[in-house]
């Protein structure tokens, strides 16, 4: 039997997805989209999962759309990529990037999708919607410039040319950089210190920001405090004494990064 195209690896309530095309540098396919969608669909219904990593096998976070797939049939095989961009923003809780390779134009898009990128050493950017000939539909022609900078962003997209790990992270597309073998243990490490927060407030907070972000900064202060106030109201003087003594705790003790 074949391995199943996406691997997961349930750690102490933190799920590692890995892309498992390594022969087809994870480029997606229709088989990939949909085991994409089924396996965010799945997470989102568990309650056991406080936070994700995505990875990739082999030397390729994903290399795109499959375009072989794409000029032989015309598309993806039917799927929608509307269902694969609301699966994965539909999980509302923490999903950190593992970038192990190349993130190229629809991998690109992949990566943008998750809330923090950490890249290894050897990962490198593209994006080649304009080599390829094709405008992007998964947000990156806007969400790159807010990421980078809008001449930055253009650089990046009017040239296609690759952006080296070390480049990316000086540009603030990753948020660090770490060497092949220490990727996933970092990662792991951040989801971990992810599902300690409360769940309830670290669902609302994701939200929160990743709403406000597709506002303009007036609206977005006006959603922060309609936001506040609700939850407010469902937290208790109590539970809030109690996880600031915790808070105290934890930062006597952690180790700066």
């Amino acid at each position: 039997m074949s391995e199943p195209l996406i691997l997961r690896d349930d750690r102490d309530g933190v799920a590692i997805l890995t892309l498992n095309r390594p022969d087809a540098l994870n480029a997606l396919s229709g088989a990939l989209s949909r085991a994409l969608i089924d396996t965010f669909r799945s997470l989102q219904k568990d309650d056991s999962i406080h936070a994700a990593i995505l990875t990739g096998s082999g030397r390729a976070f994903c290399a795109g759309l499959d375009l072989k797939e794409i000029g032989s049939s015309g598309g993806l095989d039917n799927i929608a990529a509307d269902d694969l961009m609301a699966a994965i923003l539909g999980f509302d809780r923490p999903l950190i990037g593992a970038i192990n390779g190349v993130a190229v134009t629809g991998g690109l898009e992949l990566a943008l999708m998750c809330d923090v990128l950490i890249a290894a050493e050897e990962a490198r950017f593209a994006d080649t919607h304009a080599r390829v000939g094709v405008i992007p539909g998964w947000r990156l022609s806007q969400l790159l410039s807010r990421t980078l900078g809008i001449n930055r962003a253009r650089e990046m997209s009017f040239t296609g040319n690759f952006l080296s790990a070390q480049k990316a992270e000086a540009w603030g597309l990753v948020n660090r950089v770490v060497s092949k073998e220490e990727l996933l243990p970092t990662c792991l490490q951040m989801a971990k210190d992810m599902a300690t927060c409360d769940p309830v407030t670290l669902r609302a907070y994701k939200k929160l920001i990743n709403d406000g972000a597709l506002m303009s900064l007036g609206d977005a202060l006006v959603l922060e405090q309609t936001v506040h106030h609700l939850t407010r109201e469902n937290s208790s003087p109590e539970a809030i004494a109690e996880r600031r003594t915790k808070v105290i705790a934890r930062g006597r003790d952690q180790k700066q990064p």
